[in-house]
């Protein structure tokens, strides 16, 4: 069975290795939605994989690294595209929730990536 629970935060980037003149060389802002699934069996007594709080009380810290940052200047964003945000991401809640699985981000709502380890 997969659990899972939408995040949302804001931040500002720009990609530094496009070509000259592409427009997300320039800084700009997404407003992110980061999708993180966990599997896993009910425990027979509660019922649950995960209490969704457990889920938010552990990803809220990562959030707060991204929410209004830019963020080119966190460690290992130096190239921050959906992509290798994705990959920080996975690393930074692999450790955390075992049961991990997958996470989708989206940085517009038509565009995004899905890692799944």
């Amino acid at each position: 069975m997969i659990i899972y629970k939408t995040f949302s935060f804001d931040s500002a980037h720009y990609l530094p290795y496009v070509p000259l003149g592409h427009k997300c060389g320039g800084m700009h802002g997404h407003t992110y939605t980061l999708k993180v699934f966990l599997t896993g069996t009910p425990e027979i007594e509660s019922g649950w994989i995960l209490d969704y709080t457990d889920l938010k009380n552990g990803i809220r810290p990562i959030i707060d690294l991204l929410d209004h940052k830019l963020l080119n200047e966190i460690p290992g964003l130096e190239n921050p595209t959906a992509e290798q945000l994705s990959l920080w991401l996975w690393n930074k809640i692999k450790p955390i929730f075992p049961g991990l699985c997958k996470i989708e981000l989206n940085e517009t709502p038509g565009t995004g990536v899905i890692y799944e380890g």
